[in-house]
């Protein structure tokens, strides 16, 4: 007998291992002529475990390949996880300190690295057991992991054939850099916070608060000019050791009576130049600016311009080094911007500060306020990639849903500039470039500049080095960069990746391109568009054709799911239901320092007094795909899910009202044989093929929440509320 009410456990219970125990996720081999629906699931960060953000794109996906398998579609899902370089050596970091009181530099790499493996099998799990627990039809047998060693294979790959075309080159250039972390960091992880004025931030590392958006003026006396002076107003008065010149714009008539001269530095007396330059804004500041290349993209460009020498004052770590002189050798960068300003007091030269807006860059993944350091990476060239890339979007070979992203496509291709390979980690793939060395006599100068080899292994960077060196390869000392790559270089690859590349597999020549793609509106430039950079590049086709980029999940007050402010929720909570107390106990196994671990405690007393009722799968995902995916974030509440689980009871009762109403005896007949003659039946079956022809016109248009009204429609409004509530239902 059913239960008397609808009970999510009881009807969702056994169904996935069946499925999956019968392999109907796994596409069966069909005629070419079967049409094919291939797609990647975006592979969650194994950081810890999914989302209500990663529910919406499992379920919007999940409702699209179930669809087209019923069509008779020969359908591929590809699931995966990714290592997540940084943001998983973040968080193992943190758990070891909380939990061993151990330092990853206390370790050597190989002994971190075991912790990370760890750490990723425990979560990589929890990851696909949620996914389970979602229902989501993806086929097992093609799972991957960016770091699994056929994965890796195609990373080196992939990063030896970008080499022998030219397009990755190693270069000391300017980068953005995160002291917290001692790495480089992509432009797009970097968030560009307005500042109005005034405003204190804690920087990781800095054991004080510090104060932005304050202009500093200061003065560089002219040298044989007694009394004549520059002023210049700076907002990091604590590069101004690594200063090299002075410049204003040479329509500036302030200053026409000093182009040529030379200035006095205000803490060192060396002598520097005043230059001219047109880029330099006479109607900010004071119109002279301090040139500090080594700190600086813009100082850069013009030291580059006007041959000027490229100091750098501030290392890996964030704090002072040389040249920067011995009283300020070790401080940290924002400790010593104060004494800096204090050593201009005493010396007569600080001309006072005032109340300024910019722009300061943060990294998004440690907080830290971005460094602007000189070194030597790896750079991918972009400019002929970008401008394949437009071209797939405006000859509509590539198609992004919603149509606005276009305009934003467009303008991030035609800025885009190069990438910046490398990270200084030791989670992810290690560069697969040698540093070569001829063994030379003791006491024999070094050799100079160092000699890189790029190869797919050892034996093989040997072999090139001996025949571009033209000597013995025992003679050569060979020594692996010890640098990963950037995360979104692995990621970029996995649409072809996950099916086998460079292997020419089976998979690969059936399923890729992948047909479409089903990803967060954010990952448009961190993850889309790299695959469509690398996946024309390497493949000679576009890596699928259409993208849905969905909204983002927020909480009810709008504000975006952090674990720190207590508001992110595990689906299997709302699936299953959840107490307080269970939550709670949840958010304590979560690596958060105690400060941001009192706020999330409270945040989830506010949000959910009396825990998580059960909902079950098929309400959260209904939920979920009622949005308007394509328009603004989603702001959910659990009140939303409980509405289709009132829904799912709704076919509940109305299938036990059926089947009561039919008999135990009841032989139903093939779809084809039954000839309704009464006119409820026949309008009631109009209704049906109406509900239906809009389902598949809203999935046609990728608008899966008119999909989901109307067949909410249908039930409710034509089949409940006339046709049963009318005690129509056996007159055929």
């Amino acid at each position: 007998p059913l239960p008397p009410s609808y009970s999510p456990r009881y009807v969702e219970a056994a169904w996935y291992d069946w499925w999956e125990s019968t392999g109907v996720f796994t596409p069966p081999e069909a005629p070419g002529d079967v049409p094919v629906l291939s797609m990647v699931l975006p592979p969650p960060n194994v950081t810890g475990s999914l989302h209500l953000g990663h529910a919406l794109t499992v379920s919007l996906q999940d409702a699209l390949v179930r669809w087209r398998r019923m069509q008779g579609w020969r359908v591929l899902w590809v699931p995966g996880t990714d290592h997540a370089g940084i943001a998983t050596q973040v968080v193992v970091e943190r758990w070891l300190w909380q939990h061993k009181s151990l330092r990853r530099q206390e370790l050597s790499r190989a002994q971190f690295l075991q912790h990370v493996e760890q750490w990723k099998q425990r979560h990589g799990e929890e990851i696909l057991s949620q996914l389970r627990a979602l229902g989501a039809s993806l086929d097992w047998t093609h799972c991957a992991f960016t770091m699994d060693p056929s994965f890796s294979q195609a990373v080196t790959e992939a990063f030896v054939r970008l080499h022998e075309l030219g397009l990755i080159h190693r270069q000391r250039r300017l980068i953005s850099w995160s002291c917290s972390l001692s790495s480089a960091v992509a432009d797009v992880e970097i968030e560009h916070r307005g500042l109005s004025g005034p405003t204190s931030i804690n920087v990781p590392g800095c054991p004080q608060a510090v104060t932005f958006g304050i202009l500093v003026t200061l003065a560089y006396p002219v040298e044989g000019e007694d009394g004549l002076e520059v002023p210049v107003a700076t907002t990091r008065p604590e590069t101004l050791l690594g200063d090299v010149a002075v410049a204003v714009n040479p329509a500036d008539p302030r200053y026409w009576h000093l182009h040529g001269r030379q200035v006095r530095h205000p803490i060192t007396g060396q002598l520097l130049p005043i230059i001219t330059d047109p880029s330099v804004e006479p109607g900010t500041g004071t119109g002279a600016v301090k040139v500090t290349p080594g700190h600086s993209p813009a100082d850069l460009a013009l030291a580059t311009a006007h041959q000027l020498p490229v100091l750098s004052v501030i290392g890996d770590n964030g704090t002072m080094c040389p040249p920067a002189g011995g009283w300020l050798q070790g401080v940290h960068r924002f400790v010593a911007r104060e004494q800096v300003v204090a050593a201009l007091a005493q010396r007569g030269l600080y001309r006072g500060c005032q109340d300024h807006a910019m722009t300061l860059p943060i990294c998004s993944r440690s907080g830290d306020v971005i460094e602007y350091l000189l070194k030597s990476q790896w750079f991918l060239k972009c400019h002929q990639m970008a401008q394949r890339a437009q071209e797939a979007v405006a000859s509509g070979k590539l198609q992004l849903v919603p149509k606005f992203h276009e305009k934003k496509w467009k303008a991030w291709m035609e800025n885009l500039g190069d990438w910046c390979l490398s990270r200084q980690l030791w989670w992810g793939h290690q560069v697969p470039a040698y540093q070569v060395q001829v063994v030379t006599p003791p006491g024999s100068p070094p050799q100079t500049p160092p000699h890189w080899v790029v190869a797919r292994s050892e034996a093989e960077a040997r072999a090139k080095a001996a025949q571009e060196l033209q000597c013995p390869p025992e003679e050569l000392q060979l020594q692996q960069d010890p640098d990963v790559l950037d995360t979104w270089f692995s990621s970029a690859l996995f649409p072809f990746a996950a099916l086998g590349w460079p292997q020419e597999t089976h998979a690969l020549q059936t399923f890729y391109p992948t047909t479409m793609l089903v990803t967060g509106s954010d990952l448009l430039f961190f993850w889309v568009a790299r695959m469509v950079l690398l996946g024309q590049q390497l493949t000679g086709h576009l890596p699928f054709s259409q993208v849905l980029l969905h909204s983002l999940v927020r909480d009810v007050h709008g504000r975006k799911m952090s674990k720190s402010l207590g508001n992110v929720v595990d689906p299997r909570d709302v699936i299953a239901g959840a107490t307080l107390e269970d939550l709670q106990e949840k958010l304590q196994r979560r690596i958060l320092d105690p400060a941001e671990l009192a706020v999330a405690t409270e945040g989830q007393r506010l949000h959910f007094p009396h825990g998580l009722p059960e909902c079950g799968t098929d309400a959260l995902r209904m939920a979920l795909c009622s949005h308007n995916v394509q328009g603004d974030d989603i702001h959910l509440d659990v009140s939303t899910v409980l509405s289709f689980r009132h829904f799912c009871n709704k076919v509940w009762n109305a299938h036990k009202f059926l089947l009561a109403s039919l008999g135990t005896h009841f032989q139903p007949q093939a779809p084809e044989k039954v000839l309704p003659q009464h006119p409820m039946a026949r309008w009631v079956l109009s209704r049906l093929v109406e509900a239906v022809s809009e389902y598949g016109k809203r999935m046609e248009a990728l608008e899966i929440h008119g999909a989901v009204a109307a067949v909410q429609h249908f039930w409710l409004r034509s089949f409940c509320d006339v046709y049963l509530v009318g005690g129509l239902a056996l007159t055929w």
